[in-house]
């Protein structure tokens, strides 16, 4: 069900539904129910970032205007790539993770980026579920109907922050290595500076 949801056949929150009534059902299987789903989930994505992936002329364009704003849209999503996919793929439906997974694949997003940003956010959303639904049972779903918009957006939030400090290690780093006269990759790929 988690592979035919992320590829072909929509089942908005009936996944997410399953999952719950099944580790509530069984508790001592929710980590694997939650695997499961995860490996479901991303293997149905890649199905659908493939297809887009072998269309990427369909979202390229022939006008100038639409190849400049081509070209805009991939520079971003290859400086925001892991962070966008894990933020989508942590979202509860009726998030259009769908319409990035396609996005990622037209505008060739690293393969192995867009499998570990779903990886990494499908498999906390899963456990999460499976948790929730071994704790409280069938109220889990009662649960996360109402506490589900608050707690995805302090999960985004908590993600944005952390890549923000990341960026900003990251940067502080490079410019140390610079002002060291150590190597560095970046600063090597920036060429010399006028």
């Amino acid at each position: 069900m988690s592979f035919l949801d992320s590829s072909f056949i929509p089942f908005p929150g009936i996944n997410d539904l399953a999952l719950i009534v099944m580790a509530s059902q069984h508790p001592a299987r929710g980590l694997a129910y939650a695997l499961l789903s995860t490996v479901g989930s991303v293997l149905g994505c890649y199905v659908m970032y493939y297809i887009a992936r072998g269309g990427e002329k369909l979202a390229e364009g022939r006008s100038t205007k639409n190849k400049n704003k081509y070209e805009r849209a991939r520079r971003w999503l290859e400086r925001n790539d892991f962070v966008a996919m894990l933020v989508m793929s942590l979202l509860p439906p009726p998030a259009p993770l769908k319409l990035f997974v396609i996005a990622a694949g037209a505008l060739r997003m690293n393969p192995l980026h867009f499998g570990a940003a779903l990886l990494v956010g499908r498999s906390l959303r899963f456990l999460a579920e499976a948790w929730l639904g071994a704790h409280y049972g069938t109220r889990a779903e009662a649960y996360l109907n109402k506490n589900l918009a608050w707690s995805s957006l302090l999960t985004i939030l908590v993600v944005i922050g952390m890549t923000l400090l990341w960026r900003r290690w990251k940067g502080h780093s490079v410019a140390a290595a610079a002002d060291s006269g150590e190597p560095c990759e970046e600063v090597e790929n920036q060429g010399p500076r006028t």
